[in-house]
């Protein structure tokens, strides 16, 4: 990667970093992306309200491929410590999709230098930390019979500037469970009066353990993320509660036989007991499994970069909305490693790690450049 083009793609990062916007939300960073490849490149650029993507033209039409980046914040409070700390309180960058987004602007850069065969696609995708974003977004896939994508996340816990990758099944399917009760208040020195739900919902989670332990066919995962249940007041036996789950399987089916088991033991619990029951389901993620001749497209890159490149022994837990992409076309994602002793994503401690921008971006234009017919 030609050096000017880091020391500007770091900056945009770092800026990137101070203005962190949630899920779907993702308006300032819009901005600030477009202005970066308007400023700096000739890529087409096509704006579609909430995400947008940058098009270079290739010299074959029918051959089309595409990257992807997430551009969304989590609801975490960040330190002051980091010069280019969040300036959106309660907000921050803890998962790199700051970072991400660096990388496909980086892309753009080198872009400008090679002619390919391939129109090539950048998506700058919002909401991946809920799901929408991957949905939204894929269907760019089969409106401009794209044939190919590719994404990378990077990841603590492996060498740094590392190639890790997963064949098949990489990222597990997930889904939040809500689950709300709706019985009777009393006063707590006559709870016969009332119908409170607690024992209801500890059922339901003792439930959920069992169906788990019994489990034999893979991964699957059912983590309570919530419990709301009452004020504490010491007077008061409360009508009210909700449940959260968090539903995890390696493959969507298994995953939607866990919440229907769940549902049913709840529904019968709550009309044994004279409860209501409404339940809901938010922030879905298809499992992502990726494709042979794809991941081989990104190996192979690697080893032109001479990278080191690891294979996974097991799957990564964290759901990943690129699965979305996969089930429109052909494709894969690859994970760069941040170091060993890196700070976990999610966390307060996290920030990503400019170091593997470098990385990131060669492999991407190694992948571009097996579809070049010409360099300007």
């Amino acid at each position: 990667m030609k050096r000017e083009n880091l020391q500007k793609i770091i900056a945009l990062r770092h800026r990137l970093h101070m203005h962190p916007e949630r899920s779907m939300q993702e308006k300032e960073t819009v901005a600030i992306l477009q202005q970066f490849l308007r400023e700096n490149t000739t890529l087409r650029i096509v704006d579609r309200g909430k995400w947008f993507y940058a098009l270079k033209e290739g010299t074959t039409p029918s051959e089309r491929i595409a990257f992807r980046a997430d551009m969304d914040a989590l609801p975490i409070t960040e330190n002051e410590l980091l010069p280019y700390h969040s300036q959106n309180p309660g907000v921050s960058h803890k998962c790199g999709h700051d970072g991400h987004s660096a990388i496909l602007c980086g892309l753009a850069l080198e872009l400008e230098s090679i002619e390919t065969a391939a129109t090539i696609y950048l998506i700058f995708q919002p909401g991946e930390e809920t799901g929408e974003g991957g949905k939204i977004c894929s269907e760019l896939i089969r409106e401009e019979a794209i044939r190919e994508v590719f994404a990378i996340h990077n990841l603590g816990g492996y060498p740094e500037n590392s190639v890790v990758y997963r064949r098949g099944l990489t990222q597990p399917a997930s889904e939040g469970l809500k689950l709300h009760f709706a019985g009777k208040m009393s006063h707590a020195s006559a709870p016969e009066e009332g119908n409170n739900p607690a024992s209801v919902i500890a059922d339901v989670i003792r439930y959920a353990d069992e169906i788990l332990q019994q489990n034999t066919s893979g991964m699957a995962l059912c983590t309570v993320t919530g419990i709301r249940l009452g004020s504490g007041d010491f007077g008061i036996s409360p009508g009210e509660g909700e449940l959260y789950f968090t539903l995890r399987a390696e493959h969507e089916i298994r995953m939607k036989e866990l919440e229907a088991r769940i549902l049913d033991y709840a529904r019968g619990r709550c009309e044994e007991r004279g409860i209501r029951l409404e339940s809901s389901v938010h922030d879905f993620f298809p499992e992502t499994r990726n494709h042979d001749n794809s991941l081989q497209h990104v190996l192979d890159a690697a080893s032109d970069q001479k990278l080191k490149i690891i294979e996974m022994d097991r799957i990564w837990r964290a759901s990943e909305d690129f699965g979305w992409y996969l089930k429109a076309c052909p494709g894969a994602i690859v994970y760069i490693g941040n170091g060993e002793d890196y700070p976990a994503l999610h966390t307060e401690e996290y920030d990503f790690n400019d170091r593997i921008l470098e990385t990131a971006v060669d492999l991407f234009a190694s992948i571009s450049r097996r579809h070049e017919t010409h360099r300007s």
